[in-house]
């Protein structure tokens, strides 16, 4: 803990006292009591982070050959005392003079209370950011105890001391008794607090913001049995609650695809999938960042995986909402990421407008992209079997970044409904001697479902058409971008209209019926049909082409999906279903109807037609399919 709280200081040890901690206002620890109150637990991350700090420096002062003899095993320890409710952090860091204690623990550094008071009174920042911001971070003890005791003895030859406050500006002051090197900090846990008198929430904390700390955290203690002289014996040893060396703080080329998979069973222990790529971080120059990122399986979900990259600050927990870190698509991933250079203790907004952070976010961005384009050259069947997993990622990426849109056209993967995979140019030099329509334009048929769509797709293949199996919830957002980035394409969903206007050819059929007869079809069968929300269209298709065929026109359609996936922005949420049903006027059934005089056989035959198109776009349910099933029965 006193590793954040002093410097290097001249002298031999002040005399002892009594005083006041110098604030600019008296009522500082009501303000911290009521304006940190919402979050108060991050006092035991601040606690501890400052005893990491004061043993990293002690490591420092080794290293340096500024220290003689052996520093010691470095450990820290969180003790429970439940019968006196008081909770103990101790450390075997650096420790404090009287004259640092005097000067980083009394002499508080902030602009005052009232600054602090007026900037939070009506914000909703997060309690953590506010700690920090102010240099609070000792001080957040005061948010769960009435009273603050610190026994600290320095490295250098000076004598221990001893330091308590009962949440006043008053402090006693004065020559301690410790003997071994550290701080020991002793909260004594307030009525409205003892919860953190619990083992099991701090325990629960311990792994929240401490999981991966760089210096063992003991908590209680645990028995092991071991073998002593062919004997089987019981014995106490220290309950290590982390991981200091976790697999982001190592190098690549030490770690196994196993290490890496171990180390996200580590992070999410009830994630049951295995991830499917991965990317580990590493750079020092402009700024300093590691970090691992996952690939989950994601299919047609996007809101559940959000919030699951973690933010660390050399090793800390700080908070799994990285917006404005992470490009916004990147937080469907999983992982983490460590950063000493993001600024996290000011606004969402400061972090979104600062150079670095962008820096930082483009870095991580091209490094997905990097990978990604790796596998495709080197890997590409592996890509491609993965690739329904996280197509979800890369296409969200591309529709929010400009500039991974870019770099993935190279490597994003199309697969058509007979399950083969192509780059978009690859599909495109495939169809565009098939799929080019008479003023020139490139259509790109797809389906989104291909079982409940089979007919529309048979009916395509029939036709020699290739068409895409766009399934993701995100089909009708991307292929407007694809759209608009490309020149003279279109997509258009294989049930939006007959086959033969999909992709108009030169030469279409010429219907068989004059025209007359044309309107007496119309007009029997908007007498006869018994939905009155189709409209109706009479074509001349090819003979062996369905009689009636229900189509969902294109535009409407992704207009609708794209306003159910955009939080209603168009105001389209209340538009009514559109459906064309289209009469095939060459078909031998649809002259049949014309020939059938009795008005009762020429209902039941249009009757029976229409729930025949209607099944192809499952729309037959109910009472409707109850009626169709025995009436078929009767037929036969």
């Amino acid at each position: 803990m006193g590793g954040t709280l002093i410097d290097r200081a001249e002298g031999k040890a002040v005399p002892m006292a009594k005083g006041k901690i110098k604030v600019q206002s008296e009522n500082i620890f009501p303000i911290i009591k009521k304006f940190l109150y919402s979050d108060h637990e991050i006092f035991l991350r601040e606690l501890v982070s400052n005893a990491i700090d004061a043993t990293n420096k002690l490591k420092a002062l080794a290293e340096m050959g500024e220290l003689k003899g052996d520093i010691g095993k470095p450990i820290i320890e969180v003790k429970i005392d439940e019968k006196n409710k008081r909770l103990h952090i101790i450390d075997r860091g650096i420790g404090m003079t009287a004259e640092e204690v005097k000067k980083y623990i009394n002499e508080v550094a902030f602009s005052g209370a009232a600054e602090f008071v007026e900037q939070y009174r009506d914000k909703s920042q997060q309690t953590h950011a506010m700690i920090g911001h102010f240099g609070l971070g000792f001080y957040s003890a005061f948010m769960v105890a009435d009273k603050v005791e610190i026994r600290t003895r320095s490295h250098r030859d000076e004598p221990a001391v001893y330091w308590s406050c009962d949440g006043t500006t008053a402090y006693n002051l004065k020559k301690g008794t410790k003997t071994e090197r550290g701080t020991e900090v002793i909260l004594h846990i307030d009525e409205e607090n003892e919860e953190f008198l619990q083992r099991g929430r701090i325990a629960e904390l311990l792994n929240k913001y401490n999981q991966f700390a760089p210096v063992p955290i003991k908590f209680g203690s645990r028995e092991e049995t071991v073998k002593e002289g062919g004997k089987e014996k019981k014995i106490e040893v220290d309950n290590i609650v982390n991981n200091p060396e976790p697999a982001w703080t190592q190098s690549p080329k030490d770690l196994t695809d196993e290490d890496y998979v171990k180390f996200y069973r580590e992070l999410y222990p009830m994630q049951l999938d295995k991830p499917l790529f991965w990317i580990h971080l590493n750079v020092d120059y402009p700024f300093k960042l590691t970090g691992i990122l996952y690939f989950p399986k994601i299919k047609s979900q996007l809101q559940p995986v959000k919030d699951k990259i973690q933010l660390y600050q050399n090793q800390i927990f700080v908070t799994d909402n990285v917006e404005g870190i992470a490009a916004d698509f990147l937080t469907l991933m999983r992982g983490v990421i460590d950063s000493p250079d993001i600024p996290l203790n000011v606004s969402r907004s400061y972090l979104q407008a600062d150079v670095a952070v962008k820096k930082i976010s483009g870095y991580i961005t091209r490094k997905v992209a990097d990978k990604l384009s790796d596998i495709f050259k080197n890997n590409r069947g592996e890509l491609e079997k993965k690739w329904s997993d996280i197509k979800v990622i890369i296409e969200y990426g591309m529709l929010t970044d400009g500039k991974f849109f870019e770099k993935a056209k190279r490597f994003s993967l199309y697969q058509n409904t007979a399950g083969q995979y192509f780059t978009l140019g690859e599909f495109t030099d495939k169809i565009r001697d098939g799929q080019t329509d008479t003023a020139g334009k490139l259509i790109y048929l797809y389906a989104t479902d291909r079982h409940a769509q089979h007919s529309y797709i048979a009916s395509a293949q029939a036709k020699g058409y290739d068409v895409l199996l766009l399934d993701s919830p995100l089909t009708a957002h991307f292929i407007q971008k694809l759209e608009a980035d490309g020149k003279d394409i279109s997509f258009v969903r294989v049930d939006a209209d007959s086959i033969d206007k999909l992709i108009k050819k030169a030469g279409s059929a010429v219907s068989k019926l004059s025209e007359k007869e044309r309107e007496k079809l119309k007009s029997i069968i908007e007498e006869n049909a018994p939905e009155k929300s189709f409209t109706i269209q009479l074509e001349a298709l090819d003979s062996d082409v369905n009689p009636f065929v229900i189509t969902i026109p294109e535009f409407m359609r992704r207009m609708k999906e794209i306003n159910q996936t955009g939080a209603g922005m168009l105001g389209m949420e209340n538009l009514p279903e559109s459906y064309n049903l289209i009469v095939n006027t060459n078909s031998n059934f649809v002259a049949r109807i014309l020939k059938t005089e009795s008005e009762e056989a020429r209902k039941e035959l249009i009757t029976q037609a229409l729930d025949l198109a209607r099944l192809s776009q499952n729309l037959l349910k109910g009472e409707s399919l109850t009626q169709f099933i025995k009436r078929s029965f009767e037929l036969i």
